[in-house]
């Protein structure tokens, strides 16, 4: 008999089971801030709404366990983030009777294509829900909350900019730097060029998920890709301008320059990506690549949510740091997939076939530097919290 039965009764009490998820979504329009809906299914037998989900793969990395379930149970492909979006909890009753908890690690999809059939499409209904309507629909309560970070423009007018919002959310005890801070005007036309770049972010980083799944339409998304980039071009030369013309800005000449700069940086590495596919025809790409696509569309999100907060910085400092730190994390998890598909390019192809590595790393390292791009924006928006909060 163990000496301390007690401390494996208790250790037994602390094991869960793992589990994955996707969360299916979609935007309604081509806005930065278009509203955002998620798809979600019914269950077997009780028929609550739910998020697809199952257990982990054996030899599948979980993002791709997630994606699997996402197209059985609900019938969707699309671009899956390899970094989860948090995690929540419930309790399973197993067919024993017996009732487990399970920790779920959630994966933000996004959905390019629906299919009119599908594997449990007999099982199961699935409908689109506008994000907070999907956030009540679920009956787990952490499930919900990860809901609602994933975009809290959709819960709150915080970013409305408008200066009687801003005058309620002032709270007594701001420092006199604030106060003072806060009745000088503001030039909104910067705003609305930064969330009008990072309109063609989206759009670009969309486009490239797409361009990355291959199919007949690629030519079509390069297309795409060089006109967003374009048309950042134009955005990002018109903030310049306007820095030269404007007497009092929101922020230092330089932050300004800065931010755009690195914004117009991504969305050029962009266009180089989509340029090198098309200079070399490649025609169909590595997990790993797809894998690092879904990143940039991730991270494209996080900063599109992040930018309007920058109208009244102070009482959003909480929220842009969570979203900087979650798009540094991306970028790590950006570096350990950009490895691991370089060490498989050359595995497969360095021996045997040299210019096919050479294409391979070729892309793989436009892609690194979009993701790196997009922490160069997390920094300098950074640099504003820590400036004017």
């Amino acid at each position: 008999m163990p000496r301390h039965p007690w401390r494996f009764a208790r250790a037994a009490t602390e094991v869960t089971i793992r589990q994955i998820a996707a969360l299916p979504y979609r935007r309604t329009g081509e806005a930065f801030d278009a509203p955002v809906e998620v798809l979600l299914v019914t269950s077997r037998g009780v028929g609550r709404w739910v998020v697809p989900k199952g257990n982990k793969m054996k030899g599948r990395p979980p993002h791709a366990a997630a994606e699997l379930e996402a197209e059985e149970e609900a019938g969707v492909k699309g671009a899956i983030c390899p970094t989860p979006l948090g995690n929540y909890r419930y309790r399973k009753l197993l067919k024993s009777g017996a009732s487990l908890m399970v920790d779920v690690d959630v994966y933000p999809l996004l959905v390019t294509e629906e299919m009119p059939e599908w594997l449990e499409a007999g099982e199961r209904i699935r409908r689109w829900f506008p994000l907070a309507e999907a956030s009540e629909a679920v009956d787990e309560s952490e499930l919900r909350e990860l809901m609602r970070g994933f975009s809290a423009s959709a819960f709150t007018t915080a970013t409305s900019g408008m200066l009687p919002t801003q005058v309620k959310k002032w709270q007594e005890g701001f420092r006199m730097f604030h106060w003072f801070q806060a009745l000088l005007p503001r030039k909104g036309e910067f705003f609305s060029l930064f969330e009008a770049h990072a309109q063609t972010i989206i759009a670009g980083s969309d486009a490239l998920a797409r361009l990355l799944q291959g199919g007949a339409a690629m030519p079509q998304h390069i297309k795409e890709i060089i006109q967003r980039e374009n048309e950042a071009d134009e955005i990002t030369r018109e903030v310049l301008v306007s820095v030269r013309r404007t007497f009092l800005t929101p922020f230092d000449r330089g932050a300004i320059t800065s931010l755009i700069s690195s914004m117009d940086d991504a969305i050029d590495q962009m266009q180089q990506t989509a340029g090198a596919i098309d200079l070399y025809e490649v025609r169909s790409f590595e997990q790993e690549m797809r894998d690092m696509a879904a990143i940039i569309v991730d991270a494209s999100r996080l900063i599109a949510e992040a930018l309007p907060l920058l109208r009244n910085i102070h009482p959003n400092a909480t929220r842009l740091h969570e979203l900087t730190e979650r798009l540094v994390r991306m970028e790590g998890q950006a570096d350990i997939i950009h490895a691991r598909g370089l060490k498989k390019a050359y595995v497969e192809h360095g021996a045997t076939n040299p210019m096919a590595f050479f294409v391979a790393r070729e892309i793989y390292s436009h892609l690194e530097k979009v993701v790196d791009r997009f922490e160069d924006v997390a920094n300098e928006i950074d640099g504003l919290v820590i400036d004017h909060a």
